[in-house]
């Protein structure tokens, strides 16, 4: 029993690293636009070689 009163500590340390850092991705808008590159792929106008008009 005296393993808990290591573990749980490291446990809970461990989890509020983990809530931090979760929480400084979402405030620097690293999951903004997930499907957006997905879109940006298919479409013609951010091609390469675009057409002359």
């Amino acid at each position: 029993m005296e393993v808990l009163s290591y573990l749980i500590p490291i446990s809970l340390v461990m989890g509020g690293v983990g809530l931090l850092a979760f929480i400084y991705t979402v405030r620097s808008d690293q999951y903004d636009d997930p499907e957006g590159n997905s879109q940006r792929i298919l479409n013609s106008d951010y091609d390469d070689h675009p057409k002359v008009d």
